[in-house]
């Protein structure tokens, strides 16, 4: 029975894959040149969005400056209109207080620049004083805006008006005014002061707004009262259903937002603001294109910047992976140099360990296993089996058919002995001429003898001629022997002289047989 040992590959264990240096050196350079390209959108896209912030927060404090302006001018002129109530009510409207209220309103105009002038009509509109210097009363003013308001309802509050041109001067004013009771309450006139337009104009032509921002005043209702750009047109237009009045006023009374306008279609940054003591709202708007405009430019400066340098970047990495490829294709040919140059010292060690005839294993290769395999048997106290065949009449073969059909003859017989082995680790060779030889590790006799004798019986199977045999054909014959070696009683060499012995029995005996250095035949 034959005995099997196991047999170890020997092959590498798997390595990662790795990519190549060219694959490296390209992903780097795409990655340090996106990079740069994000790095400078996030830069781009921040510096935008400071600059909008910065914005927003500067119409902001013009919208709260814009406020309190209108605040503390409304105030001026309210606070006069509030004595000059509360005298007519308790002094009455008669030819003395009137003659005194002239010289104080005159006084009040002077004294405050905002003022346009200061004004008292009875309960038919007619012009009872006013601050002008000579004194008319045959004016009559029933037919205004905040004359019909103050008689129609009898809240005591200051009431502005939209803006109207003065009788007086023509010009462009705002009013302010509160309505005067009788003693029973029932309506006795109007107080009115009248707020100079160049006053606010001017004001606001102190800030820095740009070429199409905008500031504007507007009453609670929509009804704007003065806007920057100034436009005649403008001054009383109802803008209720535009944005800020329609959907921004009422989710917030403070707030800055961006949107157009539907005034003149330029989108601002808007921040507005209703006034809590009187009905107004005020908004300082600021044109979004030309906020961004330095930004704009900036953007486009930095981003030519960045393409020139990535664009550089980009030309060295290219000509330096190309020098990494071409490197990279000399090492390629080395390697494929000493691949081949391995690949043939290979070939022409096999070549060196390979009979040339038969493609078997030659001497010298079989002494090489011969000596390891012992070594190993004796090692691991395992048996080690050599079979010797050698073909029957082979002399006469040659001399009855000529060397070259003794060659083909050699070579087929070869053939049948090589795939007699089955493992890995069995090895066989030609010995010398006819001779050949198979060593079996881990193999005792029982399972040489099996494997011997069906070689023979393949070779008398191959039915090869031969008239110089008894049997007309070629056979062979075989010796073995097995054992296991043991450490300075045992050599190499016994092993083939005891196959040698058991060879020669096989031939003494008759041919085509395997006989074992016992004596014992299959």
């Amino acid at each position: 029975m034959t005995t099997m040992t196991a047999i170890n590959t020997g092959l590498p264990e798997p390595t990662p894959k790795k990519f190549p240096i060219t694959t490296l050196a390209v992903g780097f350079v795409i990655l340090v040149c996106t990079s740069l390209i994000l790095l400078q959108i996030w830069v781009t896209w921040r510096a935008r969005e400071v600059q909008l912030a910065e914005t927003e927060r500067a119409s902001s404090n013009l919208a709260r400056a814009v406020g309190q302006h209108a605040y503390d001018t409304i105030k001026g002129a309210d606070t006069v209109l509030v004595g000059l109530v509360e005298r007519l009510e308790v002094d009455g409207a008669t030819e003395i207080n009137l003659s005194r209220l002239h010289s104080l309103l005159v006084k009040r105009v002077e004294e405050l620049p905002q003022l346009h002038g200061l004004f008292v009509y009875d309960q038919y509109g007619n012009w009872l004083v006013n601050s002008q210097p000579s004194l008319k009363r045959n004016g009559n003013n029933s037919e205004r805006e905040y004359f019909m308001f103050h008689r129609d309802h009898t809240d005591r509050d200051a009431h502005i008006g939209p803006p109207i041109k003065s009788k007086s001067t023509n010009e462009w004013v705002i009013t302010v005014s509160r309505r005067i009771n009788k003693r029973d309450g029932s309506f006795g006139g109007v107080v009115l002061a009248t707020i100079q337009m160049d006053y606010f104009k001017k004001f606001y032509e102190q800030f820095d707004i740009g070429d199409t921002g905008a500031i504007f005043v507007a009453l609670a209702n929509g009804t704007v009262l003065l806007r920057r750009p100034f436009e005649e047109g403008s001054l009383g237009r109802n803008i209720s259903q535009l944005p800020l009045f329609r959907d921004y006023l009422p989710n917030a009374k403070v707030a800055t937002a961006t949107f157009t306008s539907g005034q003149d279609g330029i989108t601002r940054i808007n921040s507005y603001r209703q006034l809590d003591s009187y009905p107004l709202v005020v908004s300082a708007a600021l044109s979004k294109e030309e906020v961004l405009a330095d930004w704009k430019s900036n953007a486009i400066i930095h981003a030519i910047g960045v393409a020139c340098l990535v664009s550089g970047l980009a030309l060295i990495g290219s000509r330096l992976i190309r020098q990494i490829s071409l490197r990279v294709q000399a090492e390629a040919e080395l390697l494929k140099t000493r691949n081949s140059l391995e690949q043939l010292n290979h070939t022409l060690e096999k070549l060196a360990m390979q009979d040339g005839l038969t493609g078997l294993a030659n001497r010298r290769q079989f002494d090489i296993a011969l000596k390891d395999e012992f070594s190993r048997a004796m090692r691991n106290a395992s048996s080690l089996a050599l079979i010797m065949i050698d073909v029957d009449c082979f002399k006469q073969y040659n001399d009855i058919y000529g060397h070259a059909a003794g060659d083909e003859c050699l070579r087929a017989i070869s053939k049948v002995v090589a795939d007699g082995k089955h493992r890995p680790g069995d090895l066989s060779a030609r010995y010398g001429g006819e001779e050949m030889v198979i060593l079996l590790p881990g193999t005792d006799v029982a399972g040489a003898m099996k494997v011997a004798e069906n070689i023979r019986q393949a070779i008398y199977h191959l039915e090869l001629k031969h008239t110089g045999n008894s049997s007309g054909v070629v056979t062979v014959s075989a010796g073995i022997d097995a054992f296991v070696p043991v450490r300075e009683n045992n050599r190499p060499l016994e092993l083939i002289e005891a196959a040698d012995k058991a060879l020669y029995c096989a031939k003494s005996q008759g041919r085509n047989c395997v006989r074992v250095s016992n004596g014992h035949d299959a």
